[in-house]
């Protein structure tokens, strides 16, 4: 298989797992359907991944990769006002049904049953909290550190929740994260 033929059936590979993992659940997926998905055969797979759960896990974290570029792409030359704006109000395309909300979840709870998973997903996030570590710092915002991880969590959060309360939009949230974010204290 030339180099260009072989990286086009990893790509069909992994966009077909991603798709299959947000309508199936990562259990729903097996090796035949996945073949049939992206218009290869069974084979393919294992040619390409030394197993199922690599290629599924791989997608997955592709596709979460994908969205925590996208943020952090957001925060360059951001202030913290803006910058909070513009990451939860990102976050407002993943309504919870949609299939990365789904497909993020599934990743989730994969991760509780998967080590590998979990390691690399872990990793994904520490990088993500490193850019906003920096970014909280560049904007003067009290231990960015700190702030970072809870942002950070404060947005899986809202995704994770998402299916559960479609009210939870960025309208919502971005008043309280920017109140605990500057410190201000409202009066009830």
């Amino acid at each position: 298989m030339t180099t260009q033929r072989t990286q086009e059936v990893r790509e069909r590979l992994l966009a077909a797992a991603a798709e299959l993992i947000a309508e199936r659940g990562w259990a729903g997926v097996s090796t035949r359907v996945l073949a049939e998905r992206a218009g290869v055969g069974p084979g393919l797979v294992h040619y390409h991944f030394s197993s199922l759960r690599a290629l599924l896990n791989e997608a997955a974290l592709h596709a979460v990769t994908a969205v925590v570029q996208e943020g952090a792409d957001r925060l360059a030359g951001a202030t913290a006002r803006e910058g909070l704006d513009l990451l939860l109000g990102a976050l407002d395309a993943y309504t919870g049904g949609d299939p990365v909300s789904v497909l993020f979840t599934e990743t989730y709870l994969a991760a509780g049953r998967d080590e590998e998973l979990r390691r690399a997903l872990t990793r994904l996030l520490a990088d993500f909290r490193v850019l906003l570590t920096d970014w909280l710092r560049a904007t003067g915002v009290p231990d960015p550190d700190a702030t970072a991880r809870v942002l950070a969590a404060a947005m899986d959060g809202l995704m994770l929740h998402r299916p559960l309360d479609p009210s939870l939009t960025a309208e919502a949230a971005v008043p309280v994260l920017r109140r605990l974010l500057t410190g201000a204290v409202e009066e009830y």
